[in-house]
């Protein structure tokens, strides 16, 4: 599913490689020393060094004071034999047992982003795990009272009609071949198949890739959803990446959105394009292809106006500037990205609907997460649309818009509040 992005925002393989430092051995051979056995090597001595000067030092007070006529008891504490000891021991010590070896960083990195997810997610587990539990609580087998039960849970948490239908009906199945009997096992199912959903709009990479030149990614999406919001981090995100990006602000009926973009651009360190308010945004859009293409950039994305999907005058005019980008670069736009409120609820559906039917929507960013309770909008809009979700955002900061990964996103949403990172190999 996140076959382009990946590769996008995979940095330079030189970028990652271990600056390693040559030196000779006790047989005159060269060996590579990593920077990370240098840098404790390196923290080992200036221990070993600092404990030595303060012997030496307490050494020559001794040696400076002055005996008073009657020589009182000695007030300069002579170091104890004990330090010198404790250094001969750390010395005699071997460099891999006095480092302390912990997780790689990959590691700890990916564990902190699961932390973070699951925490945000929040709202959507309690609307979502904890009212199965309460419902699985006490029963010892699966009967009609309880499959109702979770039909009302299923639908109220977004996952819709047909959706929820899908789950209970396979649920059924199990149930009646005497495959599923314990209440606490069919989680597990409803987990399982959640997951199937998501995984359902998988899309190969070479599908959205171009060959050469730019990547243009035209962003859609109704007023309000957090559309320039989302552009400004994707870029970020490519930025981040080692690549080259510039944004069109074709959103020229608001002259706040022109500004908000030229912020986002200066705020991510990446050029704008931009016209005076009012200006055909075609144009916009053109002049910017051929600027973008003369110049090489890797990534081109293009801001459109916010506008109501049941208008058929500006879904018109989506659709020209979609033909538009066509004629100017042959295969663009590569991906269509709609941005979606996942608070809307079900009303996100239709819009997605309406979208995919005028510009051929092939991929989705769903904002607002860590704010809704019905998360289960997420299932729902891969299995009725088989749109792939690229990302998803659960929070404000700028790293808060996440590379969606459906393992990740269930194990997140189906993890207990103490539960450990567990594998997120999608």
């Amino acid at each position: 599913m996140l076959g382009w992005f990946k590769k996008k925002f995979t940095k330079d393989e030189k970028s990652e490689e271990k600056v390693e430092q040559t030196t000779i051995d006790q047989d005159g051979r060269l060996e590579q020393q990593p920077v990370e056995e240098q840098r404790a090597a390196v923290e080992l001595d200036s221990q070993q060094l600092a404990a030595a000067e303060g012997v030496q030092q307490a050494q020559e007070q001794a040696e400076d004071v002055q005996q008073p006529p009657v020589p009182p008891e000695p007030v300069v504490e002579t170091p104890s034999t004990e330090v010198f000891e404790d250094i001969e021991q750390e010395n005699e010590k071997p460099t891999e047992e006095t480092i302390e070896i912990p997780s790689s960083p990959e590691q700890v990195k990916e564990k902190s982003l699961f932390k973070r997810l699951q925490e945000r997610l929040g709202k959507t587990r309690h609307g979502l795990l904890h009212r199965l539990d309460s419902v699985f609580l006490g029963k010892r087998e699966i009967d009609e009272e309880l499959l109702d039960d979770l039909e009302e849970i299923l639908i109220t948490s977004d996952l819709g009609v047909v959706t929820t239908q899908e789950l209970l009906d396979s649920a059924r199945k199990l149930v009646k071949r005497n495959e599923l009997s314990d209440p606490q096992a069919l989680k597990e199912v409803l987990r399982d198949k959640i997951l199937s959903f998501l995984r359902q709009s998988d899309q190969a990479a070479e599908l959205v890739m171009p060959d050469s030149g730019p990547f243009v990614i035209m962003v859609v999406g109704v007023n309000g959803v957090g559309k320039t919001t989302t552009i400004g981090k994707v870029a970020n995100k490519f930025k981040q990446s080692g690549q080259s990006v510039l944004l069109l602000a074709a959103d020229t009926f608001r002259a706040a959105a022109i500004d908000q973009l030229k912020i986002w651009g200066d705020r991510v360190g990446v050029e704008v394009i931009a016209k005076e308010p009012g200006s055909d945004p075609s144009s916009v859009v053109f002049d910017g292809l051929a600027y973008g293409k003369a110049h090489n950039f890797d990534v081109i994305l293009i801001d459109t106006a916010g506008r109501l999907h049941t208008s058929t005058n500006l879904m018109e005019e989506l659709k020209k500037i979609k033909r538009v980008i066509g004629k100017k670069m042959a295969g663009a736009p590569h991906e269509v990205l709609l941005v979606l409120d996942a608070t809307t609820g079900q009303n996100g559906i239709s819009q997605a609907k309406l979208f995919h039917a005028a510009v051929d929507v092939s991929g989705l960013a769903l904002t607002k997460l860590d704010g809704t309770a019905k998360g289960g909008i997420v299932a729902n809009v891969c299995r009725e649309l088989g749109i792939p979700v690229r990302f998803i955002g659960i929070g404000e900061q700028m790293d808060d818009l996440r590379d969606f990964n459906a393992r990740e996103f269930v194990d997140a949403l189906f993890a207990d509040e103490s539960a450990e990172l567990p594998a997120t190999n999608a």
